[in-house]
């Protein structure tokens, strides 16, 4: 099956290459002898009105061959304009572009085609507001964002699009909040974000997620209601008196009103289960329990009544290399301060931490062990990453993690899921090009390793692979090496399509045609060089599978 994933991905790219080319000579009134798909013994022919439409053996690659004086074709006096080199330089420069332009207009359509299918999507409603932040205090959680500047949304992700493209914008929000409607105007935050291939883009963020925490409670006292009752640090509620509970903030509601009355709590509970499946992996599974719940009548938050609050604070994983962990902190204590400021989330504490990892930081945190405060000194380790280009570079990572599920939204269809699909597929066609683009200058540079090239068998693997996980895989697939192939046509060598680019380019400039010779010549090289460059990533295709190779190969002889 994978021979088939890959022949139909290959063939698809090669003949919208072709037809690129093909449509334009035809526009232009040049006569096209022959439309191939492929190289090599032919396997098909149709016979058109002037040109042969074939299908050869070998499917990687594929031509056009049009009427041309310099390629010895007989040429009839009445068929002189009808050739290739009769054209104004501009329209043999637009047909030679027409096939790699094909390649970048192509994913557009495969990308519409994933976009067009997405199934229900998360409503433009504010799930959570991180503190310090353009929205905070002006944006809360539940808001539903109706329009932007006049211009109505109907998801979370276009919401968050209208954002990231407006750094340094002030936004007008109309919010549907408390039944009523209400205009917010937002500050949109300039950021600068840091991806792959050292690519670094400014950003428009206001602090903003779509879907509130899941009722995952932290119960730092021992003392409190929650803790005599039996509750624990990352227990989930599910239910308060027989009633389901979604979000954090439902428990708010639920107890907000009572007068002392004991209720019923059902919760899971996470049990870590170090070296699980046969010491394959470490895990941890959720199991249920109830308990008796009586707040304090007295108070009057959630916390003063119960002692829960959201675990948003509370560190689950705390690895015993790191320097957390160095510094006496343990799974289940709380993040109270960092450099004598309090934290009031998660997110602030990333921010800060990140900010200035070059130096140390005193933490205070209060022990889940015995409730005491505690203190210590850390400082971020940086640490050389190569990612699958071969690019090396140096991160900063946090080691420990917190646990905080999140509570979806319940989806909508989306409003106008064509708009959607068009703008979405343009700007992901639109992004891709320009990180392979950057990709193809880091490896000019020598800041990405030429063992980062893959050739026919890799694109084989990825076939196979993606196509087995479903159609909108293979097209995402299709789409990303559709910009490859294009781009990598533009390449200034001769024999590929930016070479025929640069000729005619000379020759407008010249006012005539590079000398036969001149052209033979650099045609020679570019063939040398495009056979080099097969070669090697021919040889990084077999490295990088060398073992697995060896091993079937073993297999069989077996």
């Amino acid at each position: 099956m994978d021979v088939v994933y890959f022949v139909v991905l290959v063939s698809s790219l090669i003949f919208v290459h072709e037809l690129g080319h093909f449509l334009f000579a035809k526009a232009f009134g040049v006569k096209v002898i022959t439309f191939s798909l492929g190289f090599g013994p032919k396997i098909l022919r149709l016979r058109g009105r002037e040109t042969e439409y074939c299908v050869s053996l070998l499917p990687l690659g594929g031509y056009v061959r049009m009427l041309e004086e310099s390629k010895s074709d007989v040429v009839l006096p009445e068929e002189k304009r009808r050739t290739f080199e009769s054209l104004p330089v501009y329209k043999r420069i637009v047909i030679v572009l027409a096939g790699p332009a094909m390649n970048l207009i192509f994913p557009v359509l495969l990308y519409f085609s994933v976009f067009v299918s997405d199934g229900p999507v998360l409503p433009p409603t504010v799930g959570v507001v991180l503190p310090n932040h353009p929205a905070d205090g002006k944006l809360f959680p539940g808001d539903r964002i109706m329009s932007i500047n006049g211009e109505e949304i109907g998801t979370f992700d276009e919401l968050k699009r209208i954002i990231a493209k407006s750094p340094g914008k002030t936004l007008r929000f109309k919010v549907f909040r408390d039944n009523k409607h209400t205009d917010v105007e937002v500050v949109v935050e300039d950021t600068l974000e840091r991806r792959q291939l050292d690519i670094v883009e400014r950003i428009g963020t206001i602090g903003i997620q779509p879907s509130p925490p899941a009722p995952v409670v932290g119960v730092p006292n021992g003392e409190s209601p929650a803790y005599r009752a039996g509750l624990r640090t990352f227990d989930m509620i599910t239910h308060v008196g027989g009633v389901p509970v979604r979000r954090f903030t439902d428990l708010s509601e639920m107890f907000a009103d009572n007068a002392g009355e004991t209720l019923p709590i059902t919760y899971l509970r996470p049990v870590f289960l170090p070296s699980a499946l046969g010491g394959i992996a470490d895990m941890a599974v959720l199991e249920a329990g109830v308990v008796a719940l009586t707040p304090d009548a007295t108070g009057t938050t959630l916390f003063e009544r119960t002692g829960v609050e959201l675990a948003d604070l509370y560190p689950a994983i705390v690895p015993e290399d790191s320097v957390f962990y160095k510094a006496d902190m343990r799974p289940g204590d709380k993040i109270v301060r960092l450099d004598e400021e309090l934290v009031p989330a998660w997110s602030t504490f990333c921010e800060r931490l990140l900010a200035e990892p070059d130096r140390p930081h005193r933490i205070d945190f209060q022990s889940a062990r015995d409730g005491r405060a505690r203190s210590g000194t850390i400082q971020l380790r940086r640490e050389e990453i190569t990612d699958e280009h071969g690019q090396s570079f140096e991160k900063y990572v946090l080691p420990i993690q917190h646990w905080l599920p999140v509570a979806p939204e319940v989806r909508v269809s989306h409003p106008a899921p064509i708009r959607y699909a068009f703008e979405k597929a343009v700007e992901e066609t639109v992004d891709m090009t320009r990180f392979v683009l950057v990709g193809l200058v880091r490896l000019g540079q020598g800041r990405v390793s030429l063992k980062s090239l893959s050739g026919p068998i890799t694109i084989f693997q990825v076939a196979g692979e993606e196509g087995r996980k479903g159609t909108d895989y293979f097209l995402w697939a299709m789409a990303l090496i559709s910009i490859n192939l294009g781009l990598f046509n533009l390449l200034p060598i001769p024999v590929l399509d930016g070479g025929h680019f640069l000729f005619f380019l000379i020759e407008g400039a010249l006012g005539r045609p590079l000398p036969l010779r001149a052209r033979e010549v650099m045609h020679i090289v570019g063939m040398a060089i495009l056979f080099g460059l097969m070669l090697l990533a021919f040889k990084n295709d077999v490295e990088r599978r060398w073992d697995g190779m060896a091993s079937v190969a073993k297999g069989a002889a077996e």
